[in-house]
């Protein structure tokens, strides 16, 4: 993805989000600044993350299932980023293409970010 792309989103937005696969971790910025970094899993090989620029669509308390206490849907479809009730399936490549974190990180996470927020996938 061009640099300049993520440079000019983290500038023009209050709040945005970079998704690192490789390092397994998720930085969220404000007004371009790092403010937290939580550590991630990411889809495996045979169904990885779809890297690109998207944003947050919907979110959804206690969503159910293997989802954990928090959903944010992506503007692609399936994809999101949620908690887990496998906690030890964080840092890893183990999902089918969503974003896992755990529950304390997407409770805290969802409560700062609206609808809209931009989520960079590299």
């Amino acid at each position: 993805m061009n640099t300049w792309i993520i440079r000019q989103t983290l500038k023009n937005s209050y709040f945005s989000i970079i998704v690192n696969t490789k390092t397994h971790t998720l930085t969220l910025y404000k007004n371009g600044i790092p403010i937290k970094k939580y550590k991630v899993a990411v889809g495996k090989p045979s169904t990885p993350t779809p890297k690109g620029h998207f944003k947050i669509i919907n979110k959804v308390i206690n969503p159910g299932g293997p989802f954990g206490a928090r959903w944010l849907g992506l503007n692609i479809k399936g994809i999101g980023i949620h908690g887990t009730n496998n906690p030890s399936s964080i840092g890893k490549n183990i999902s089918n293409g969503c974003i896992r974190m755990l529950n304390k990180d997407i409770i805290e996470l969802s409560s700062i970010v609206p609808i809209g927020t931009p989520v960079i996938i590299i």
